[in-house]
Formats: C-alpha cells, sequence, structure tokens
C-alpha cells in the first residue's frame, strides 16, 4: 500500500509556470492510481488549446485514467474510487465554466465542491491558476473569474494539508514557508 499521501494538495501558480508538471509528479510518486479529473471545455476548432491538451496527455504515464468532467467536477469526483489519487486540472477551467451564475448559485457550486471534496475517502491533488499577478482585467468577467478564483483559493486552504506555489519552474512548500490569513473579522 502506498505511503500516507496528504487527503488535501492545492498546487497554483500563473501560466506557464510548470504547476501542472508538478501536480502530475506528486501523483506519480504516490504510487496510487491517478485519475486525472479535466475540467476544460471541449474546444475542438481551437489549434492552440487542443495542442495545449496534448501536451498534457502525452506527458502522462498511459495508465492513467482521465475523466472529462468540465464544469460537472463535484459529480466527477465520486467516481474516484478509495485507492486511488485524484488529480483536478484545474480549478480555473472549473470557475470558467461557471462564470455565467449569479453569486447565490455560484456560492452554492462552491459549497457542494467543499463539501464533496471534504467527504472523499482518495487524496486530492488540486492544480490551480494564480491570477491578478499582472494586468487587472478591463472586464466585469475578467474580474469576477479573478475575485471567483482568488475566493475559492483561500476557501480551499485551511481544508490542504499540503499547498504548493510553483512559479518559474520552482515548486515553493507553502505549508512550510507561510501561515494562513486571518479572515476578516465582521
Amino acid at each position: 500500500m502506498p505511503a500516507r499521501l496528504p487527503s488535501l494538495t492545492l498546487v497554483s501558480g500563473p501560466a506557464a509556470s510548470g504547476k501542472s508538471r508538478w501536480a502530475e509528479h506528486l501523483a506519480q510518486r504516490s504510487g496510487r492510481p491517478v485519475v486525472v479529473l479535466a475540467t476544460g471545455p471541449d474546444l475542438p476548432d481551437d489549434v492552440s488549446w487542443q495542442d495545449r491538451l496534448e501536451r498534457h496527455r502525452q506527458r502522462r504515464p498511459p495508465s492513467w485514467r482521465t475523466l472529462e468532467v468540465g464544469g460537472e467536477l463535484s459529480a466527477g469526483l465520486l467516481d474516484l474510487g478509495q485507492h486511488e489519487l485524484g488529480l483536478v486540472d484545474s480549478l480555473g477551467t472549473w470557475v470558467s465554466a461557471h462564470l455565467d451564475l449569479d453569486r447565490p448559485a455560484w456560492q452554492d457550486r462552491v459549497d457542494t465542491l467543499l463539501a464533496t471534496i471534504q467527504n472523499l475517502a482518495s487524496p486530492l491533488v488540486l492544480v490551480s491558476e494564480e491570477t491578478g499577478w499582472g494586468v487587472v482585467p478591463m472586464t466585469a468577467a475578467g474580474g469576477r473569474f479573478r475575485d471567483r478564483l482568488g475566493e475559492l483559493q483561500q476557501g480551499m486552504a485551511p481544508h490542504c494539508e499540503a499547498a504548493w506555489l510553483v512559479s518559474q519552474g520552482r515548486a515553493l512548500n507553502l505549508a512550510d514557508l507561510g501561515l494562513l490569513v486571518p479572515t476578516a473579522e465582521p
């Protein structure tokens, strides 16, 4: 049986930082059967998107199973077996799938996801983009994406046993380097 793993690991970083590769490394190192839960949309006419997906697929061992869950991440997580490790790539594309939801419907999605994750018997590695490190989005949808993803990451942080920040191809263990920011007092 594989060694004890953190039940929930968050790996975040900016675009093209190496975060997916680091998450794949952690998953491979676990010794467990890996199930990739892909949250990206199906964009068959987008050559650049298809190239990116193909690079991700080519890196993964052929024994890994992939579930194309799109925006239905919570339901996809229920397909994980107890001895498998789930690798979610990524929270950013999951957030994008729900940008049209109003605030209460969005919060319901987040609550459902958190409840599903907390009840999983399988360890989980979540990949998430970091936003807001550069230009501030000039559109309402861009700002909503940035805010929702940031709030989701901060909401997950207290539940994570491990947290990594990947930048410039380097993985930093945030659990060793930092402290959780306290929530705002009412």
